[in-house]
């Protein structure tokens, strides 16, 4: 009778948690269709009952944003694709072949991590500057790809150790080069650790705010999060408008969670596997 009791227990209490996470998202969306005046009432509304899309229409009449939406999408794109392909050789070489300097580069990785990002602006900026990068898509690209890659090394680490290498030397036994059998073989069984990786970069690209308030000073180039901070920070001549805050939000965390409903197959496969065996 306990094992009954228990599980229900845990299930009621994994729903609680759940619904405590989601209901940010919720409120976030229930406050993107509502006045300003409904949101600043002291009776909050729970349901947005004669809600209209005015705040979705007046968050996309901004011209800025269609600007700002494309300079995101370029940098994260950029950024996820060239993120997993440096770490997934990197991945390979240290967990697939022994080589001088192998531990010391493993070591280097990981104290990589270990800066704080915010004290490396200064030289960031400098040196984005000097190469006249500033206020550009590539140069905002090249300093995400620094800050992810280390810690991305270290996710494919374990999924390409969990492969057995036997499997590449059975396909060699049966006639496959060694390039042949990694592409055929270990690299479709790595794919969910590609995803994993990727949404890791992808989040990180797509989020990150204090990198590019540095590097992108222009207002003419600024990414989503920048374009968002125009509508939280008040003017001499308005006051916030909080339901076009709300639903800028909810345009921004929109692609997020496209992005999560497309690969959530793949990624809950891929973080079981890279705790198997790294």
């Amino acid at each position: 009778m306990r094992s009954p009791v228990r599980r229900g227990l845990l299930g009621t209490l994994a729903v609680v948690l759940a619904l405590v996470w989601a209901f940010p998202v919720y409120w976030m969306a229930n406050s993107a269709m509502l006045p300003t005046a409904k949101l600043e009432a002291f009776t909050p509304t729970f349901v947005p009952f004669g809600g209209s899309f005015d705040n979705f229409a007046a968050a996309l009449a901004d011209g800025d944003f269609y600007s700002a939406l494309g300079m995101s999408v370029a940098i994260t794109a950029i950024a996820v694709f060239f993120c997993l392909l440096f770490a997934f050789l990197a991945a390979v070489a240290i967990s697939r072949f022994r080589f001088r300097g192998r531990k010391s580069f493993i070591v280097a990785v990981l104290l990589v991590q270990m800066l704080p990002a915010e004290g490396l602006f200064i030289a960031q900026y400098k040196m984005i500057a000097t190469a006249g990068l500033l206020n550009s898509v590539v140069g905002v690209s090249i300093i995400y790809i620094a800050a992810v890659v280390p810690f991305t090394i270290w996710m494919l680490r374990g999924f390409v150790a969990g492969v057995p290498a036997d499997l590449e030397e059975a396909a060699m036994v049966d006639g496959l080069s060694r390039t042949q059998a990694f592409l055929r073989i270990t690299f479709p069984l790595l794919a969910p650790g590609l995803v994993a990786s990727g949404v890791y970069a992808f989040l990180q690209a797509w989020n990150e705010f204090t990198v590019a308030l540095v590097l992108l000073p222009a207002e003419s180039a600024q990414t989503l999060p920048l374009w968002l901070r125009g509508f939280v920070q008040a003017s001499a001549t308005r006051a916030t408008d909080w339901g076009q805050v709300m639903a800028a939000s909810t345009l921004v965390a929109l692609p997020v969670i496209i992005f999560f409903l497309i690969v959530q197959g793949r990624l809950t496969s891929g973080l079981v596997s890279g705790a198997v065996k790294g």
